[in-house]
């Protein structure tokens, strides 16, 4: 195991995320990769925006590739960690609107990320 650099958080992936963010095209894994290690650092990639509905410190990474969009969601809530809540190719039925399940999920998951977090290193 590498030695972490001084400031360095930290990426965990909840749920299936990681697995879903590999199902997607090379170009948009790439993308978001370099996004995920801007936040490991401390930063925010220029294609990151708030998640709304989270709250702060709910980031979401939008990639379109051959006329599809891909997201990833993540938070940096902690002080020690980066957290993938979700990785999805979206495919809304009413337009720009993300469905309820994707967002009910995320909400699911960052309850998830923050019981770990607080496992692994006490209250936040």
């Amino acid at each position: 195991m590498r030695n972490r650099v001084p400031g360095e958080k930290l990426l965990f992936w909840v749920g299936s995320s990681k697995d879903d963010l590999l199902a997607f095209p090379d170009a948009v894994i790439d993308e978001m990769g370099t996004a995920l290690s801007v936040a490991q650092f401390g930063g925010k990639h220029p294609k990151a925006k708030p998640w709304k509905g989270q709250g702060a410190g709910v980031f979401e990474i939008v990639e379109d590739h051959r006329g599809d969009t891909y997201r990833s969601v993540y938070t940096v809530r902690f002080q020690n960690a980066v957290y993938v809540l979700h990785a999805f190719q979206k495919k809304s039925p009413s337009g720009i609107q993300t469905p309820k399940r994707d967002i009910d999920l995320i909400g699911r998951r960052l309850r998830e990320a923050r019981l770990d977090y607080e496992t692994r290193y006490g209250k936040a």
